[in-house]
């Protein structure tokens, strides 16, 4: 009776790779605010101030915000591949302005626009072109990558790259999450043993999380498989 209740409160496991797709739609404040946070407050007025010096960086900045607007209102065709008004689209400009770091966000941005619209190995292409060791963007970017996997079937790398999120970000808002959909994920693969380290992994480094209120349950169904 236990089993069968803490089936019934969880996620069912035929659902996880829906939940990816669910994740990356409904979480945009989580997995999109970082890059908007760090692009338009730091990427833009940074570039404007420090990089001024530097041209390419500069030209490379002013590029990017017309797809930066289109990115924050949901428009992502045309952040992606421009307008009629002369905004190029992000997979454009990443490719013209490679090596600078406008150029190198502008595939981040790109890799989750293809994933807001369901493309998911172009997600990926361009998540993985994205260079970082921040903790504010590049977490959120593996994230995506880690859901994109799961979308694609290729469960073992989302996993692995949704429990390096985890690490890399080490936040209360992302970890958690990050972490139990790699379990949920393993559980699907009949990797129970792991997916008991990753939910007690969200009980004991992130006990004052959400989702550390209810993490007893996915301990209990893994270990009891």
């Amino acid at each position: 009776m236990s089993q069968q209740k803490n089936t019934n409160d969880l996620l069912n496991m035929d659902e996880t790779i829906s939940n990816s797709e669910e994740f990356l739609t409904k979480n945009k404040n989580l997995i999109l605010g970082a890059v908007i946070a760090l692009v338009v407050i730091v990427g833009g007025y940074m570039a404007y101030t420090n990089f001024v010096s530097e041209p390419k960086e500069l030209k490379a900045s002013e590029a990017i915000f017309k797809g930066e607007q289109y990115f924050g209102a949901d428009n992502f065709e045309a952040a992606l591949n421009g307008d009629s008004l002369g905004y190029a689209g992000f997979v454009k400009l990443a490719d013209e302005f490679s090596g600078t770091k406008a150029g190198n966000l502008a595939n981040a941005y790109a890799g989750i626009c293809y994933a807001q619209l369901g493309k998911y190995e172009d997600a990926e292409k361009y998540l993985s072109k994205f260079d970082a060791d921040d903790q504010l963007v590049a977490p959120a970017v593996l994230g995506t990558m880690g859901n994109c996997y799961a979308q694609m079937g290729q469960l073992d790398k989302a996993a692995a790259t949704l429990i390096k999120a985890a690490k890399r970000a080490n936040s209360l808002s992302l970890s958690p999450i990050y972490l139990i959909q790699a379990g949920q994920i393993l559980e699907k693969q009949g990797k129970n043993a792991e997916a008991v380290e990753a939910y007690k992994s969200v009980k004991n480094d992130y006990a004052n999380s959400y989702q550390a209120m209810d993490i007893d349950k996915y301990i209990e169904r893994a270990s009891i498989k």
